[in-house]
């Protein structure tokens, strides 16, 4: 089984305030604690900072003040900690050709796990949990261009579990399917055994897969509540530039 470390806290940002080199100030202060195993969407209007936020996660980004750690780990940007920190923080990226660029899907999943020094026997059943994981086992000799956009998603999906990430990060995880790519997505995404950040503009998903979701607005947050509460609070919505597509009606 896929595993994830086993500590009681997957993420803790604290005071994360970061300015870009023009001055702009993306984000104010952050505080955000990610239990083990917990299931959370951030959402937010563009321009409010959580590609940001996303990408202090794994040390792309060094906060001007404040700190990250990851399953109990600080982000540094010391070499043998980022890497460590990179392989628990796995971010699948919305266009999931930015992660698919080898000739086969199984040689795309065994890449990062390769390159933590695996090898044989070893690598090859990371490569099979990970793809069994996202139901693309039979396709494990296809060339990744071949497949439909939504197993393209779901390949890329396993090239960060073949990691054993502590969080999976996934950015617009639903944009650009079609109803029945979406509705498999959230049913690998259901089982699977790590803790999970969602970004997403798709507010159905967001009700659908994680219980707690995050407001995030001007580089602040907004709001920190169970999904279902934030999703009925068509105010708050409204405030904050979120809008539910039309005909869908949040559970109470």
């Amino acid at each position: 089984m896929i595993g994830v470390v086993q500590t009681a806290v997957s993420l803790d940002v604290r005071g994360v305030r970061y300015a870009y080199p023009d001055g702009h100030v993306a984000l104010h202060g952050v505080d955000l604690n990610v239990s083990r195993g917990a299931r959370v969407a951030l959402l937010g209007p563009n321009g409010a900072g959580k590609t940001t936020l996303v990408l202090h996660l794994n040390g792309i980004l060094s906060p001007t003040e404040g700190s990250v750690s990851v399953g109990g780990l600080t982000v540094t940007p010391d070499r043998a900690t980022l890497a460590e920190v990179r392989r628990r923080v796995g971010i699948v990226f919305q266009d999931p050709d930015d992660q698919l660029f080898l000739p086969t899907v199984a040689e795309d999943v065994a890449f990062g796990p390769a390159n933590l020094g695996l090898r044989g026997a070893e690598l090859a059943a990371r490569v099979d949990e990970a793809l069994a994981a996202v139901g693309m086992g039979e396709h494990r000799d296809r060339a990744p261009q071949h497949l439909s956009f939504g197993q393209r998603r779901r390949v890329a999906v396993a090239t960060v579990l073949a990691m054993h990430p502590e969080i999976l990060v996934l950015d617009e995880p639903s944009s650009n399917l079609d109803p029945a790519a979406r509705r498999e997505l959230a049913e690998i995404l259901r089982d699977l055994p790590v803790t999970l950040l969602m970004v997403t503009h798709d507010l159905p998903y967001a009700a659908e897969l994680c219980e707690r979701s995050v407001i995030l607005d001007g580089g602040r947050i907004v709001a920190d509540a169970p999904t279902l509460d934030l999703l009925n609070d068509a105010p708050l919505l409204t405030q904050h530039r979120l809008e539910l597509p039309y005909g869908f009606t949040p559970p109470r």
